[in-house]
């Protein structure tokens, strides 16, 4: 009898762990599931908003591109039409006044940032204004956020949603959607990040709260009768079916995690082609202007489509190189001869805007008397000293501005041609130095992970190396190493 007992409280000593354990799997697995969700929800939110805001940005560029005559037609007019959200537009003639004094302070701003300019009227109903100062004609955009809001597109119903979805700036609190109330306790969801303007920087914040009804409670108490009936006589069977169970689980989270994979390096390509496109779409839209004007003036359209053409070609040999670099052919037949003083110089004029707004002025050391001609793909040279250059300007976002030094360097060194770059900002610290090339791996929030992963490809596939290393007293230093041009001066004295 006492024996039986013992098995008997053994029995039901096992179905209630087995159970106990059970449910809390159960319950992580939904919070899981909940959190994925509610993450995915946020930033297919956070992506929707970008585009408005960034699409207000191009319609002012647009404008201010246009540059119509002095008393034409104001066709801009007429965006309201298009752009339900665009409240209205106004303009600032030369030598003219606006007809809100207000705009003209943001105005002075947007020409000095050369960027537009934001003007919080009342952030907390959803109307704001965008100004850009331009030439002949600056312009104006009031903004109705509320009827900015892609409801098409949205991942959430406004509705019934649980989700808390907000816009703020600067202390003020636009809410886009209200979300269900609940009750304190539970659990606490937060999703957090600013919009990809910095003409409008607003903090997109989504919230939700998950209380203790929200858990899978009849999904728990199955379980328990479940394990229950298991126990009486299919011990072996509930093994294999949770040994599958977890084989499932790894084969999707392997699943996934190869679709995040693709979706990074598919990122990554729009990010290198975002700038030669632009650059296309403005030329040629200025081409197309010039063209029509009464008579056309046919010398600045064509100079126009000629920069179109060369940032066409620079689009297609950034694809050409993103190709060749997964298909690892061999890239000695394309490596020739430059100068990495014009590499560097390039990329500075490049990157000025960038260095103006960070109020960072590099400091260049060149220790040769001669152009250090290098043996190296023009296009993936320039590629890789624009990515250390905004590596460098990302990391002194974090330093005084007073304080901020950004330091370049170029000489030889072991029959080498070198370039160093290196800033005082937070530095790499002894964990990350390790891993800093390797793909999707990155010390900024948000950052891709992909620049000096494709950097170090880039210069490996060049028979030379790229180099990361701590900075004295503070910050990170990179150096590309480069094998001379055969031939050069320095390559004849070395």
């Amino acid at each position: 009898m006492r024996q039986w007992l013992r098995t008997q409280g053994g029995w039901w000593l096992a179905w209630l762990l087995v159970s106990g354990a059970g449910a809390v799997w159960l319950a992580r697995g939904e919070l899981r599931q909940l959190r994925e969700d509610f993450e995915v929800n946020g930033r297919i939110a956070h992506r929707l908003m970008s585009q408005q805001v960034v699409q207000y940005d191009a319609v002012l560029a647009t404008l201010a591109l246009l540059e119509p005559a002095p008393g034409a037609a104001r066709s801009e007019r007429r965006l309201p039409s298009v752009y339900p959200s665009i409240l209205d537009v106004e303009r600032r003639e030369a030598g003219g006044s606006w007809p809100d004094p207000s705009l003209a302070p943001a105005e002075a701003r947007s020409r000095q940032l050369q960027r537009p300019e934001f003007v919080a009227d009342d952030f907390a109903s959803g109307r704001y204004r965008l100004v850009i100062g331009a030439l002949p004609i600056s312009y104006a955009l009031a903004i109705d956020l509320a009827t900015a809001v892609p409801w098409r597109d949205w991942p959430m119903d406004p509705k019934t949603s649980p989700v808390r979805v907000t816009l703020e700036y600067a202390g003020q609190r636009f809410v886009v959607q209200p979300g269900a109330a609940a009750a304190e306790g539970g659990w606490h969801f937060d999703f957090r990040k600013v919009l990809a303007s910095d003409s409008q920087a607003f903090e997109l914040l989504a919230e939700q709260r998950v209380p203790w009804t929200g858990l899978p409670w009849t999904a728990m108490a199955a379980w328990s009768l479940a394990m229950a009936a298991a126990l009486g006589g299919a011990y072996a069977l509930r093994r294999q079916r949770i040994a599958r169970r977890r084989a499932e689980e790894l084969l999707r989270l392997g699943q996934v995690a190869r679709l995040n994979a693709l979706g990074e390096l598919a990122a990554g390509m729009a990010h290198e082609l975002n700038q030669p496109l632009t650059a296309v779409l403005a030329n040629t839209q200025a081409a197309q202007r010039l063209l029509a004007e009464e008579p056309p003036e046919l010398a600045t359209a064509r100079s126009a489509m000629k920069q179109a053409a060369e940032q066409a070609r620079r689009a297609a040999d950034v694809v050409g190189r993103l190709r060749r670099v997964i298909e690892r052919p061999d890239r000695q037949a394309e490596l020739r001869p430059v100068a990495l003083q014009e590499v560097l110089r390039s990329a500075l004029h490049l990157l000025a805007p960038e260095m103006a707004r960070r109020t960072v002025t590099p400091s260049i050391d060149d220790a040769t008397a001669a152009p250090v001609w290098v043996l190296a793909e023009p296009v993936a040279l320039e590629q890789i000293v624009h990515n250390l250059l905004m590596n460098a300007l990302q990391a002194l976002e974090e330093v005084p501005a007073g304080e901020r030094r950004l330091q370049l360097s170029i000489g030889i060194q072991a029959g080498r041609g070198l370039l160093a770059v290196s800033d005082n900002g937070a530095g790499l610290s002894p964990e990350a130095l390790p891993r800093v090339f390797e793909p999707f791996f990155s010390t900024r929030e948000g950052g891709l992970g992909l620049g000096l992963s494709l950097s170090e490809t880039l210069a490996s596939g060049m028979g030379g190396a790229l180099e990361a290393a701590h900075a004295e007293p503070r910050g990170a230093r990179f150096t590309l190493r480069l094998p001379l041009a055969a031939g050069s001066a320095q390559e004849m004295h070395r």
